[in-house]
């Protein structure tokens, strides 16, 4: 996904979402995003949510690198990749790429890049702690999270008609 500053300045925003809980685990905003900057990113919500059983991304330079193929390998983590022109096929990030959209970034005007990641970072708190979600009951993605069984509540996805699947994290851009 992408927006721009009020001079025009481009960037890229990618977003990591717990397909099960609704849980948006990470988003980073930068001018590019090569697959070191995933790498690390994805690294990181590992840390701090556990490791996921898939990674769903589209086939983005970012998400088909060597780089991260290698690493995903490494780290026991399999890849779905979207077909081109199917987001139907990534229906969760689509959804909250929607949310995204039109709650924060078609409603500020960002001076800068780092004012957009504050701000995106504060809805991304928004959207995982106040927000409620119908799909989850209307509890919150970190409310329904924290009622997941621990054995299901890694941070990571499961599809959301059984919790004997295994468990996916969506990525995109």
């Amino acid at each position: 996904m992408h927006d721009q500053t009020i001079n025009g300045g481009r960037f890229r925003i990618l977003t990591l979402i717990d397909e099960y809980t609704k849980e948006c685990l990470a988003t980073f905003a930068d001018r590019s995003i090569r697959a070191v900057d995933v790498i690390e990113i994805v690294a990181e919500a590992m840390k701090l949510h556990g490791r996921p059983i898939h990674l769903r991304s589209d086939n983005g330079p970012e998400f088909i690198a060597y780089a991260i193929q290698d690493w995903l390998r490494e780290q026991r983590v399999e890849t779905i990749y979207i077909k081109p022109g199917a987001p139907w096929e990534n229906p969760y990030i689509e959804s909250f790429h929607d949310k995204l959209r039109d709650e924060c970034l078609n409603r500020e005007l960002f001076g800068s890049l780092e004012e957009a990641r504050t701000i995106i970072e504060q809805w991304r708190d928004e959207y995982n702690e106040l927000r409620p979600h119908s799909s989850l009951g209307y509890q919150t993605p970190r409310e329904f999270a924290l009622s997941t069984p621990t054995e299901l509540r890694s941070g990571f996805a499961l599809p959301p008609l059984s919790r004997t699947q295994p468990k996916t994290i969506t990525a995109e851009l």
